[in-house]
């Protein structure tokens, strides 16, 4: 035991002094110009190194540098400053005059990602066939250069394309490490503020970095990411996930597939890619299984009868308007790119509302958003709803042609706040227009026509049928039905409907039960939450006994008003007149026999005569 410790005091002892020596006989400023002129031959860029070289010893065996910066060839800016520059090297290639760089580390680095810090070729330089690199002198026996990992802590990335706004990440802690076969393992976080947002990343990936700048492969295993701020629900939206990138240099294309990403309770697979030219071109592929866009999105709704905003119960304070945004049309960000979405979901939740089977197809053309194909399932009906939106003048126009079959209307009054009790079936065809795609301005400045049909329609708190009987009973002997429910019901009701700035005008409405039949006309208006309508209600069932005025009853269009605020609806009833008109009737008809039994007499022949002249 003696022995193996004293063999290894030695080995320790020779070991520090061959480090001691290493430190006191070799400059490691010996290597700056080396390191430069390597750098601007393997990739033109220029690396510049202020201050002195210095070495560390513990716990590896290292370069110290001061500040450094490194520029592309013909760049207006470096593409990396950094405050510190470490560089970790291997200490027996140093013994045969070789320079091997295991690791270079960073920190309080600024990487900018910008058009000022790319490289310019010039118009007349030749290019070199792809995979050569610059010819090296035989003679030249110094230093070779190979970079095993890097490390960037406490640093700061800026990327911006072309005249786009500048996105900066921040608190960028970055390891990667790279075999000899040019494949690297990346462990990456940071985060993002912008717009009172935060959006903390974490990404591990594998790289393949042969071919770089080429063409790059990378399968990003674990993607885990958060986002929080203003405009998001008060959970924030966090998930994780993974998905496989390449990057095509040449023709400046980045494609992805084997997206699996989860957002909250929301998942979303599929595939895509971009080309970043002038213009960018998309191509997404997405599919999911379940899409709750009530756990991803606000929805801004009305307090009834006032048509004012309220907030969502978990509304954080909204995003203040920048300045230089205040004059932004809407829907800009459409105008930057092209592109093409085919999406389909299995099951999607928005505004409470369960869709099923949602597919959408959608093009845009630098502000020209065409959708092709926008259909699901709703409470067992169809729903498709292609259209438009045209963003590229000063004043945006959508235009929409919904189609509806079979879709439960109360679940569409309640997704939107309608004060309105009402269940059935609703079918629609129709043809609409407005300047933003939007529930609150669609209530206030959408115009349009359609064609509706209810059927099984029950409205809750007028029961049209029990309001007539109810009326002929305080007039007459004549008895309705005994049972009622509070709400009218109807087998189908239909009506064309048109709508200009928040009014709906009801025109040729058309009702039918086993025991009424309707016909009216009117107007709701969407923001007062309001309406008048006149009804002609005819109630062909539900009389007790017989006789020549339930007979006229039966056959008679009774006048009907309902009005005033849909919380609140009154009605005007003339049932009086009708049974007026009856008992006239009914007079005129039993004098006329009596003057036609008499019609010798001198009497009878004055009521004939007065007869005639009514």
């Amino acid at each position: 035991m003696r022995r193996i410790l004293t063999t290894l005091m030695i080995l320790l002892v020779v070991l520090i002094a061959g480090l001691s020596s290493l430190v006191l006989l070799v400059n490691p400023n010996d290597f700056r110009s080396y390191m430069v002129k390597q750098v601007e031959e393997r990739s033109g860029y220029q690396l510049r190194l202020d201050g002195s070289l210095r070495w560390h010893v513990w716990p590896r065996l290292s370069i110290l540098s001061g500040r450094m910066a490194l520029t592309a060839p013909g760049a207006s800016e470096p593409l990396v400053r950094a405050d510190n520059m470490r560089l970790d090297v291997s200490l027996l290639p140093l013994l045969s005059h070789q320079l091997q760089v295991q690791q270079v580390m960073l920190k309080g680095a600024v990487i900018q990602l910008t058009p000022q810090t790319e490289a310019i070729v010039a118009k007349n330089a030749p290019v070199a066939p792809k995979g050569t690199s610059l010819p090296q002198d035989a003679d030249e026996h110094g230093w070779s250069f190979d970079i095993a990992g890097l490390q960037v802590v406490d640093s700061v990335l800026v990327f911006q394309h072309e005249d786009d706004e500048q996105i900066t990440v921040r608190d960028i802690r970055l390891q990667m490490e790279q075999d000899a076969r040019q494949q690297a393992a990346i462990d990456f976080s940071g985060r993002i503020n912008r717009d009172q947002r935060d959006l903390n990343l974490a990404i591990s990936a594998n790289l393949q970095t042969g071919d770089f700048p080429h063409h790059l492969d990378a399968q990003l295993s674990q993607i885990s990411w958060k986002l929080q701020g203003a405009d998001l629900p008060a959970q924030g939206i966090s998930g994780n996930g993974s998905v496989n990138a390449r990057w095509l240099g040449d023709n400046k294309t980045l494609s992805f597939s084997g997206l699996n990403l989860t957002a909250n309770d929301s998942t979303l697979t599929g595939s895509g890619s971009v080309m970043l030219e002038d213009i960018p071109v998309w191509a997404l592929n997405l599919q999911s299984d379940k899409l709750n866009l009530d756990n991803l999105l606000l929805h801004s709704d009305f307090t009834a009868g006032n048509g004012v905003q309220k907030a969502q119960a978990a509304v954080k304070q909204p995003r203040p308007v920048i300045a230089s945004d205040a004059d932004e049309k809407p829907y800009q960000g459409l105008l930057g790119f092209n592109g093409t979405l085919d999406m389909s979901a299995k099951a999607v939740n928005w505004r409470g509302m369960p869709f099923t089977q949602v597919t959408v197809q959608a093009n845009n053309q630098q502000g020209l958003l065409r959708i092709s194909r926008l259909e699901g399932e709703l409470n067992g009906g169809q729903l498709s709803l292609p259209g438009t939106l045209d963003a590229r003048g000063r004043t945006p126009q959508a235009k929409f042609q919904p189609k509806l079959d079979d879709v439960q209307i109360g679940s569409l009054l309640k997704a939107f706040n309608y004060p309105i009790d009402m269940v059935g079936k609703l079918s629609m065809a129709g043809d609409f227009s407005g300047e933003a795609i939007d529930a609150n301005r669609f209530r206030r400045d959408w115009q349009g026509q359609g064609h509706v049909e209810l059927k099984d329609v029950r409205t809750e708190g007028l029961n049209f049928q029990q309001l007539v009987q109810q009326a002929v009973e305080r007039s007459s002997d004549i008895r309705g039905q005994d049972n009622y429910d509070n709400a009218t019901r109807l087998d189908l009701l239909t009506t064309d409907i048109s709508l200009e700035n928040g009014v709906m005008t009801l025109h040729n409405l058309e009702g039918q039960s086993t025991l009424m039949a309707l016909t009216g006309k009117g107007s709701l208006d969407l923001m007062k939450e309001e309406g008048d309508m006149q009804f002609a209600i005819q109630v062909t069932g539900g009389w007790q006994g017989e006789g020549k005025l339930v007979d006229v009853l039966k056959t008679t269009a009774i006048p009907l008003r309902v009005y005033g605020k849909w919380s609140e609806l009154n009605y005007s009833l003339q049932v009086d007149q009708v049974l007026r008109r009856h008992l006239q009737n009914e007079a005129k008809r039993r004098l006329n026999d009596w003057a036609d039994r008499n019609q010798d007499s001198q009497s009878g022949k004055d009521v004939k005569q007065f007869l005639d002249k009514q």
